[in-house]
């Protein structure tokens, strides 16, 4: 997990916290005890010098945030876009196998079908059996070792239906929080029959879609069990990632073990060289793209212009500058009647409005997103 949201931390406190974090955390809490009081920087001390750890659970995820609920199947389900959009329209499952940084399986639960991800080592395979697809990569030495698939992100992986863990999604909103972000330890939760550690995380600002989040932090490992955002000026939860279920224990190896089923359709994506950080609108350890403020660069690995960010923290709105994939976005917007009825117009382009995030399609081919109002991606593709 990403130690960039420490960097707010004093300096001088950061090695007492961490010592007190680890000493703490080396004692399990029994059932029913309570969990030993910390403060809100011996918390996220927790959570950014844990372990990667062995786990087996089910999450189960919710989400209200006003898209449209999605159809698993159907002519344009199988889509990229659409499968993003299916995942955050509605209720989910997935199991979750982890033995250190390396093995990792997430499987989601769809009703009729299931996806797949799955890590061993250096190799990684994203399965569908409702298309009966799969989608290989063997990952080059310098590609990390961070259990989030996202990360593998690459035009046509196929990584789009793949559903993040409570640590991946936590990693993602510590690292937007800043001096200005008031973080407090609330009284302790249980979560999937386990005593947690609860982290209200609330943006002190009126410029983004964001109330507040609450991630459930392990009291014994540090690993975060739940997220859940709400949307500002609601009561109801607009997005909530959590385990049900949860063993630490290490899972049989051989679920770790893939081979796409016979008469599969297999595609080989071939990783770059110096890893992933030349795909195109990647973003590195911290959720920071690379030169990100500094428009015109480019990618190295494709020529295509970089993304370039404008605003800070919370406020932080994304330019995806137009490029082929922008292209291609949009064009399955205007021709896909799922998509359709997600976005609507808006001068210039098309908006795909969230109670928590804004995504607007120019019809010049830029894409804006961020957690802001639509004014403000509006405003922001008007100034360029």
């Amino acid at each position: 997990m990403t130690r960039k949201w420490l960097r707010w931390m004093p300096a001088a406190a950061v090695p007492a916290v961490i010592a007190a974090a680890a000493l703490a955390g080396s004692l399990p809490a029994s059932a029913g005890d309570p969990l030993p009081a910390k403060t809100t920087e011996e918390v996220l001390a927790m959570v950014a010098h844990h372990a990667a750890p062995s786990l087996s659970g089910t999450l189960e995820q919710t989400s209200q945030i006003g898209l449209p609920e999605l159809p698993k199947t159907g002519p344009s389900a199988g889509s990229g876009a659409a499968s993003a959009l299916e995942l955050l329209s509605g209720p989910h499952t997935a199991r979750v196998f982890m033995d250190g940084p390396s093995n990792v399986r997430v499987q989601v639960l769809d009703r009729l079908a299931e996806r797949n991800a799955v890590r061993s080592g250096d190799q990684v395979w994203l399965y569908s059996s409702k298309d009966n697809t799969a989608t290989h990569l063997t990952l080059p030495t310098d590609a990390g070792k961070h259990n989030d698939f996202s990360q593998f992100k690459h035009p046509g992986s196929g990584t789009d239906g793949v559903m993040p863990t409570p640590e991946d999604l936590a990693a993602r909103l510590l690292a937007a929080a800043d001096p200005t972000t008031e973080i407090a330890v609330l009284p302790e939760v249980t979560v999937a029959g386990r005593a947690a550690y609860n982290l209200m995380i609330t943006p002190r600002t009126e410029g983004t879609l964001i109330g507040s989040i609450a991630i459930a932090v392990d009291g014994q490992s540090g690993l975060p069990l739940s997220v859940e955002l709400k949307a500002r000026g609601q009561e109801e939860p607009a997005f909530k990632l959590a385990f049900t279920t949860l063993s630490l224990q290490a899972p049989d190896a051989s679920l770790f073990a893939f081979s796409p089923p016979p008469g599969a359709t297999v595609k080989e994506i071939e990783v770059p060289a110096h890893g992933t950080e030349s795909w195109p609108g990647h973003a590195k350890e911290g959720g920071a793209v690379p030169d990100a403020a500094v428009p015109g660069s480019r990618d190295p690995g494709t020529g295509h212009p970089r993304p370039t960010v404008t605003g800070t923290g919370w406020e932080s709105v994304v330019e995806f500058p137009a490029s082929p994939g922008s292209a291609e976005a949009g064009a399955m917007v205007s021709s896909d009647p799922l998509l359709q009825q997600a976005a609507v117009a808006v001068p210039g382009g098309r908006l795909f409005s969230t109670a928590v995030v804004n995504v607007l399609l120019t019809d010049d081919g830029r894409v804006f997103v961020g957690s802001v109002p639509a004014e403000r991606l509006l405003t922001a593709a008007a100034a360029r």
